[in-house]
Parts: C-alpha cells; sequence; structure tokens
C-alpha cells in the first residue's frame, strides 16, 4: 500500500466491484499500470477479482482486508486531539 497509485486503486476497489477499465479512467492511469498493480493485489491477497463474460471486476479480497482499510483511513483522519 506504499505505492500511491496501488492506494487509490486499493480505495476504488473498496467502494464498488469494478473493471480494470473503469479504473483506469476513473483514476486517469493506463489500463496496463492499473493490471500490473491489481496484480500485486492479488499476490499480496488485498484484491479478488471476478470474471463477468470478458471483462474482470475487482474488489477487495473479504471484510478483514475492508477492515484494515476502513481503519486505516479513520487512522489518517483522526486529529492530534482524538489521540
Amino acid at each position: 500500500m506504499g505505492d500511491p497509485s496501488r492506494l487509490r486503486i486499493i480505495l476504488t476497489c473498496a467502494r464498488q466491484s469494478i473493471s480494470v477499465n473503469d479504473i483506469a479512467e476513473k483514476l486517469e492511469l493506463t489500463q496496463s499500470l492499473v493490471s500490473h498493480r491489481l496484480r500485486l493485489l492479488r499476490a499480496a491477497r488485498l484484491a479478488r477479482g471476478e470474471r463477468r463474460g470478458k471483462q474482470v471486476f475487482y474488489c477487495l479480497a473479504d471484510s478483514h482486508v475492508r477492515r484494515v482499510i476502513a481503519d486505516m483511513v479513520d487512522h489518517v483522519m483522526e486529529t492530534e486531539e482524538e489521540c
């Protein structure tokens, strides 16, 4: 998750199941970059793909990953007073 484009892809997949083309368009990245990043995220078991016809739609791997991402976002949004 240290790479900004991977993190943006993770956050996009957290919202909905989405195709490579739609991720690339939404994040203004190339399709090949998105595909490469998704391959790394699948290997790390953070994302999974589901084939629907000719397209593959990606989402977060499971509820554990969803919770980790949600906790990370909450942590980043905390103010110093909340510590």
